[in-house]
């Protein structure tokens, strides 16, 4: 890998701090046009379109009530979702900057949201103890899966569309079938919250984020724990697989964000730049760039092209 710098900030991006951050492209518009999104505590969506090597501002959305603490992009790139401790999760069309629905999440917080791989579902995770599985055209909430009582921090579905794995406050994972909405793999490794979780693009491995400082693969078809990744100094926050299955980015409570290569599970750069926890750290759609989110209230975006 080379050719690892940051080439553009966004400094005062909210103001408050950033707890989220989701990379697009609109598969329907001819230019391929990218997108960014981010959460803020200050109660706020903002999406930001990636031109020319610089983020331009294009929507701040209004709604929430209690913090903006996930959000998410479709596969299509025209809608995005976010979630707040106000128990709402709200759903955006990317376009017009309208409201497109607002679902009632409650009776507590909506702590994680993810889009499924057809766009067709959004996961909902909090500390009831249920995953709720929203219809993106109705709203409605069309089934849930149980997660034993665990209070659920974050939320993925794999890119084939078979699994949906939820980290929980205890750093317990559950592996769940899609299909059969049945649990298949409880994951230990964790002793302490995870913050965060993602397939790679094959659906082959689950990496996972932890408040232990450190960051665990598990093999989902064997459900093994097949390595334990040490390096930050603090809470690891975020984790995202690059879409060419080769690397993943995390981002820390010790201000920097990493890129590791998937097959030595050994860091190749560290980004020092944010002046506070890093919260959330995303892959473009190309894998060439990585946007992270801080409590300093600054986007980043980094060079990481092969």
């Amino acid at each position: 890998m080379s050719g690892h710098s940051i080439i553009f900030k966004q400094e005062a991006a909210h103001d408050d701090s950033i707890w989220a951050c989701a990379w697009g492209r609109n598969e329907r518009d001819a230019l391929g046009a990218e997108v960014i999104v981010t959460g803020s505590v200050d109660d706020t969506v903002k999406v930001w379109k990636w031109h020319e090597e610089k983020l331009e501002l294009r929507h701040t959305l209004e709604g929430h009530q209690l913090g903006v603490v996930s959000v998410d992009i479709n596969s299509t790139g025209t809608l995005a979702a976010s979630s707040s401790l106000d128990s709402h999760v709200k759903i955006w069309d990317l376009e017009n900057g309208k409201q497109a629905k607002s679902i009632d999440a409650g009776p507590v917080d909506a702590w994680t949201i993810a889009f499924s791989p057809d766009s067709r579902f959004l996961a909902s995770g909090s500390h009831i103890g249920k995953i709720n599985l929203f219809g993106v055209d109705t709203g409605r909430k069309e089934t849930s899966l149980d997660t034993r009582g665990k209070f659920t921090l974050s939320i993925a579905y794999s890119p084939d569309g078979k699994y949906i794995a939820s980290g929980a406050l205890d750093g317990i994972v559950n592996v769940f079938d899609i299909t059969t909405g049945k649990l298949i793999h409880t994951l230990e490794g964790h002793a302490m919250p995870i913050r965060s979780l993602c397939f790679s693009p094959d659906s082959q491995l689950l990496i996972t984020a932890s408040d232990d400082c450190h960051i665990k693969i598990y093999d989902v078809q064997h459900a093994n724990l097949a390595g334990t990744l040490s390096g930050h100094g603090s809470w690891v926050l975020s984790v995202d697989f690059c879409p060419d299955n080769t690397h993943f980015v995390s981002a820390s409570s010790d201000k920097t964000v990493k890129i590791w290569d998937a097959g030595s599970r050994q860091c190749v750069h560290t980004f020092y730049e944010h002046l506070d926890q890093a919260w959330s750290a995303k892959y473009s759609p190309s894998g060439a760039r990585i946007v992270s989110a801080s409590d300093d209230r600054g986007v980043h975006i980094y060079d990481c092209a092969m």
